[in-house]
């Protein structure tokens, strides 16, 4: 009889490697000749959870997690706007910054959204992870649960290629050169595809174990793909 005792903690990591990544994203980091943002540290390992999610519990479990993080992310910015909109207190100074004025600049610079940018992340992030789950399902049946490494890479390259290309166009489109767009959608899916293949023995070995405590092995062969259905 399966237990699900993880499912909470694994949704948990989930959801918060997702709030982290979005806060953290407006530092650009150089990694040798590479330019990415430093969400880079900690975005793809809500992509190795959803994979130990649907790979584990399966697809309807994984996309309850999804819209979850999504909530909660949603939630993390409005609170965050409204932190911003509020007037700083007369005495309150950020780091060396010698004014509340200029601190409610430096703040608003740091945490501030741009409309734009905001939406074409939260549609890449359901495009990306929704794909990422669904081709990891269909690729278990048709492997009959072999070659779990195929499956956790293979989603997600596709995963990630999605979630790259939609976020980079629909950001920055006319902004800069498309030259310049397809460079940042090839690097970001490249480093985020290797960064799971990186860790795919750590994935082996969290799948395995929670399979064998969990006493949980699903295989989505009836299951409701439709991303926008929330019961199982």
């Amino acid at each position: 009889m399966a237990t699900q005792r993880w499912l909470p903690l694994i949704a948990a990591v989930f959801v918060t490697s997702l709030i982290i990544a979005n806060i953290i994203a407006v530092k650009l980091v150089s990694i040798g000749p590479l330019i990415l943002p430093a969400a880079i540290l900690i975005f793809p390992v809500s992509y190795i959870f959803g994979d130990i999610l649907t790979e584990v519990y399966g697809y309807a479990r994984a996309r309850r997690v999804i819209w979850i993080g999504f909530g909660c992310n949603l939630l993390a910015v409005i609170v965050i706007w409204l932190s911003i909109e509020l007037p700083p207190a007369p005495f309150w100074k950020l780091g060396p910054l010698d004014s509340p004025q200029s601190s409610q600049q430096a703040y608003r610079a740091l945490f501030g959204f741009t409309p734009r940018i905001l939406v074409a992340s939260f549609i890449a992030y359901l495009m990306g992870e929704f794909l990422n789950s669904y081709v990891l399902a269909k690729m278990k049946i048709a492997t009959e649960g072999r070659h779990l490494w195929l499956r956790t890479i293979g989603s997600t390259i596709v995963g990630q290629f999605a979630d790259s290309a939609v976020f980079i166009f629909l950001a920055f489109a006319a902004m800069i050169p498309s030259g310049a767009l397809g460079k940042l959608v090839v690097t970001q899916w490249l480093t985020k595809s290797a960064y799971e293949a990186l860790v795919t023995p750590l994935t082996y070995g969290a799948v395995n174990y929670l399979k064998r405590v969990e006493r949980e092995d699903h295989y989505d062969r009836e299951t409701d793909f439709n991303p926008l259905k929330w019961k199982d």
